[in-house]
């Protein structure tokens, strides 16, 4: 991924670097699935805590390439799975949406017991951001 400038980074970060609501898009069999997920932004990475067996996972173990969109943002990037929420190796990451979700993330739906509650990490490979007037592309 070509990186961002760092006036365009700072306006990611503002945007998305606090628990925000993006579309993911997803393929199966050539078809496109969209839904809602709540995010954090970082270091050209957005992080989201899902379940290992729903259909987004399934569909990126088939093809990791996936479309995102945000508030004046869209891009592609890779879905990459990071496991179990608890592994040693999250730890850092982890902790950051805790502190990032901590609205919702202990309101039952998440169970960190369960290891097949992980954080999928979307990583950028090319994007189009707006921001009053200005045009970045990465």
């Amino acid at each position: 991924m070509k990186e961002f400038s760092q006036e365009a980074e700072q306006v990611m970060i503002e945007r998305f670097g606090k628990d925000t609501i993006i579309s993911l898009a997803t393929t199966e069999n050539a078809t496109p699935y969209v839904r809602y997920v709540n995010a954090y932004y970082e270091n050209g990475a957005f992080y989201v805590i899902t379940h290992a067996l729903s259909n987004k996972m399934k569909h990126i173990k088939d093809n990791p390439v996936v479309a995102i969109a945000g508030e004046w943002f869209t891009a592609h990037g890779n879905g990459v799975c990071l496991c179990y929420f608890g592994k040693k190796e999250n730890c850092v990451i982890a902790e950051k949406l805790k502190k990032v979700f901590a609205e919702w993330i202990d309101n039952g739906h998440t169970d960190f017991n369960d290891e097949n509650t992980i954080i999928l990490r979307v990583e950028l490979t090319d994007g189009l951001l707006l921001s009053h007037g200005t045009r970045y592309e990465f």
